[in-house]
């Protein structure tokens, strides 16, 4: 077995544990951007911000990163029920969907964020210690990282979870419903603005446990979630809007591009090529991979 096999299936089996992570990045905008139609660019720096809370509870507490992320996740659904709520009556209410400025209002929450981490924590990479982060599970010639294959587990059951969630249960029908006909929902006497606001707090639950898998993964600082909002929409795009199996196969298929790409031609690479993939199913097939 000579040493390009082996960097091609460690590149692949990289490829694919990130490809879960990135999965997890995206599940929120998937919801947010693809079923509400709301273009929270801010979700990117949320993730941050729970990866932060995360990082401060393992310091202060001792709480493993995983347990922190999942603690957090329910005051992130209250947070974005609470920030659906100003953004419906600012952009939303009266039909006129003034997505320009409801587009402003999301980047100002980027930079707020931005701005509280910076005045609170600085501007140094943070990191957590946990017994299993520096460790590897041996299996062949391979060696799989437990920092990666860890969030890889737990983002892929988290989508699966809640993609099962949005298909079989009332609220799932739902928020399908809500973003298909809000006004045949109403009739039915189901308010559309509660739906809605429960499912950006959906979307932001998952930002919370998604900023937990990244603290696990690698050092954050502040502003580092700028680098994930063209991935982000890239995957939901790529995937199929809406379509929780696309959100996944389309982040698989750009974390094995970027695995690849960093492995064979360098790490400034990978995001031409990711997006480049991007731009190929926009002109081919617009509507995602499973798209409809």
């Amino acid at each position: 077995m000579n040493i390009s096999f082996d960097l091609l299936i460690n590149a692949i089996i990289s490829g694919l544990l990130l490809g879960g992570f990135y999965a997890a990045l995206s599940l929120g905008i998937s919801i947010s951007f693809g079923m509400l139609d709301i273009v929270n660019i801010a979700h990117p720096a949320l993730v941050i911000l729970g990866a932060y809370l995360t990082w401060w509870l393992n310091l202060t507490f001792g709480f493993d990163p995983i347990l922190g992320g999942f603690l957090l996740a329910p005051f992130f659904f209250l947070l974005g029920i609470a920030i659906y709520r100003i953004y419906h009556d600012r952009f939303e209410k009266g039909g006129g969907g003034d997505s320009l400025r409801g587009l402003a209002f999301f980047f100002g929450i980027l930079f707020i964020i931005e701005m509280i981490l910076i005045l609170l924590f600085g501007v140094d990479y943070r990191n957590v210690n946990t017994p299993y982060t520096d460790q590897s599970m041996p299996l062949g010639f391979l060696s799989i990282p437990y920092r990666l294959l860890i969030p890889f587990v737990i983002s892929v059951t988290l989508l699966l979870v809640i993609r099962w969630a949005l298909k079989k249960t009332y609220f799932g029908r739902a928020v399908s419903a809500v973003a298909q006909d809000p006004l045949a929902l109403q009739l039915m006497g189901v308010n559309p603005i509660k739906i809605k606001g429960y499912a950006f707090g959906l979307s932001l639950f998952t930002a919370a446990i998604g900023g937990a898998m990244l603290i696990i993964i690698q050092s954050v600082q502040p502003s580092i979630g700028r680098e994930y909002i063209g991935l982000v929409f890239a995957i939901c795009v790529l995937g199929g809007m809406g379509n929780l199996t696309g959100t996944l196969l389309g982040a698989m298929i750009l974390g094995i591009a970027e695995s690849m790409t960093a492995t064979f031609a360098g790490p400034s690479w990978a995001p031409a090529v990711s997006f480049g993939l991007l731009l190929l199913t926009l002109i081919f097939r617009p509507q995602g991979i499973l798209g409809k």
